[in-house]
């Protein structure tokens, strides 16, 4: 048997199931007898199944047969002696120490090969969010100023506190209702402008109005249904099932 079929200098390829049948059956029947290589190779393999686990995105294509590959055709040997006065490395701890610095190398480039493909999925997620704002408000525009323009159109303008006002669009043909504000100042912090439906006494959420914009006009969220009025409330900036405030106006809609 030449150094290179040596079954010592094979445990690594071993664990890491880069052998073929005849070398695999000679460092087996080798492993049966040879204490120090089976509790290396249990102590590869664990390492093996570590790394498998803690990288869920694979490698770059070819890189998983250019390890194995290495791993089957570089020799594994000993540090030649220097004239350093510290300890020496047995050829089994050197090999070892090879083993251990060819799985980190496997590791670091997944791990890097992983970022890359999450950053790039990450970036494209971003987009796919974008373009699907920028849908959602052609959406809302279009349907709003279809509310607007409708023949059946009507509206009803009233004056709040401070000097602002408002201004309610209802089509019952479309059975969709949009609301103009004018004038309302700014919220406090944390808090936002909510309308709501008036169901016969029970509010319903209808949508925010945008922080900072003074005048707006906004489709209001959901049908019209049975509705005979809406209101205004400040809420917390991310809106409310139900008011938690006093109204800032309240409004009939117009019949």
């Amino acid at each position: 048997m030449t150094t290179a079929d040596d079954p010592h200098t094979l445990t690594g390829a071993y664990a890491a199931h880069a052998l073929d049948d005849d070398e695999r059956a000679v460092v087996e029947e080798h492993l049966a007898h040879c204490d120090v290589c089976a509790q290396e190779v249990r102590e590869l393999a664990e390492t093996v199944a570590r790394l498998g686990l803690a990288v869920a995105i694979a490698p770059r294509r070819g890189m998983r047969e250019d390890v194995l590959r290495r791993i089957t055709t570089v020799r594994q040997d000993v540090p030649r002696a220097e004239p350093d006065p510290g300890p020496r490395l047995t050829p089994r701890r050197a090999r070892r120490l090879s083993q251990w610095a060819l799985a980190a190398s496997v590791a670091a480039a997944a791990v890097f090969g992983g970022t890359a493909l999450w950053q790039h999925q990450q970036a494209q997620d971003a987009r796919d969010q974008a373009r699907q704002a920028q849908q959602d408000a052609r959406e809302q525009s279009q349907e709003l100023a279809s509310v607007l323009g409708a023949p059946d159109a009507k509206t009803r303008t009233s004056r709040f506190a401070d000097g602002a006002g408002g201004t309610v669009v209802v089509s019952a043909s479309r059975n969709r209702a949009a609301f103009i504000a004018a004038g309302l100042p700014k919220p406090p912090q944390g808090k936002a402008y909510q309308l709501w439906f008036d169901d016969d006494g029970a509010m319903r959420p209808a949508g925010l109005i945008s922080p900072g914009r003074h005048t707006e006009a906004m489709l209001m969220d959901g049908p019209v249904d049975k509705a005979t009025g809406m209101g205004i409330t400040l809420e917390p900036a991310g809106g409310s099932a139900r008011p938690t405030s006093a109204p800032v106006a309240l409004m009939p809609l117009p019949a």
